[in-house]
């Protein structure tokens, strides 16, 4: 996305630790009990019942067999129980409730911009510590994919509390060999290993190409959320003069004149066009899709999703 997916090149924006390191195995356990209280606490009181009621199952499975009744569908009569028992039998399915939820982070160098109280990655990492507890409060397998042009760590799916601690401190301690970005080698690691339908959340700020076609593929196979997360600086460019402006997937730098309209209205339109094309894209791809901004109320964007699906 050329010079328009970039950092402020400041200490405190491009130099700034990632959550949970820096003090070692101490700060990284600190990092990830404090991830821990807080989104049980939101998983607990905000989520109870939505959660389970946006993702029902994938599928029905057999529970038992009993006497066939007026109005039963007639579609699963037992015949071999029903001549045994010498009077008519049906099959009772339940739903199947036990899901696996792929968590795919896009740890690329553009998602380190933040201009805030909180970086795109420190809210990618919230969302994702939710999305985990959340899953596990529902007893459903978590796993982890670490992306950047490639897949650079991989956690399959298990339940537990043990397990969902585990992925947070891997996700906060995380150092990429790579700053650029490449969805669709995520993707197609995705379509690859995963056998089941399955809820896969993928989050990170989108600016990337060429992933529509096997954002398609996994859609028919699982049921597939997107969460474009942006900073306000991006929307509009602030007026400071002359500023020096370094693309953290490239390395490349330019001097920009935020004080010239025409900088700014580029600036913008070229964020909202980032914007729509991924509405656009997930739209075709059969996909959902939720943006949300730096220091913005997450809970309620996800609430407000669950509640709708379900």
């Amino acid at each position: 996305m050329g010079f328009f997916k970039q950092l402020f090149n400041k200490k405190e924006l491009t130099n700034r630790p990632p959550l949970g390191v820096g003090g070692g195995d101490v700060g990284a356990t600190a990092a990830v009990r404090h991830l821990e209280i807080k989104s049980k606490r939101l998983t607990n009181h905000l989520f109870t019942g939505e959660y389970h009621s946006a993702f029902k199952g994938v599928g029905m499975v057999f529970k038992e067999v009993k006497e066939y009744n007026a109005g039963d569908d007639i579609r699963f009569i037992d015949w071999n129980v029903s001549a045994r028992m010498g009077t008519t039998y049906s099959k009772v399915f339940e739903e199947e409730r036990e899901l696996s939820v792929y968590i795919l982070v896009d740890a690329s160098a553009s998602n380190l911009f933040g201009t805030g109280n909180q970086s795109k990655k420190e809210l990618i990492t919230e969302i994702t510590a939710v999305l985990a507890f959340s899953a596990a409060n529902n007893n459903d397998k978590a796993g982890l994919m670490l992306c950047t042009d490639t897949v650079e760590k991989y956690i399959p799916p298990k339940k537990g509390r043990q397990h969902i601690l585990y992925m947070m401190k891997v996700l906060l301690s995380f150092q990429p060999k790579a700053l650029k970005t490449d969805l669709s080698k995520a993707l197609q690691y995705l379509n690859n290993n995963s056998k089941h339908k399955s809820i896969v959340f993928i989050l990170g700020d989108f600016a990337d190409k060429n992933y529509e076609h096997l954002l398609r593929v996994a859609s028919r196979k699982h049921d597939v959320i997107g969460i474009q997360v942006y900073d306000k600086a991006e929307t509009a460019l602030p007026t400071m003069g002359m500023v020096e402006m370094a693309d953290a997937e490239t390395g490349a730098v330019r001097w920009l004149d935020t004080n010239n309209p025409a900088t700014r209205a580029a600036w913008q339109e070229q964020h909202l066009w980032l914007m729509n094309e991924t509405k656009e894209i997930f739209k075709r791809a059969g996909a959902d899709l939720l943006q949300i901004a730096t220091g913005a109320d997450y809970v309620k964007v996800l609430q407000q999703f669950f509640i709708k699906r379900g």
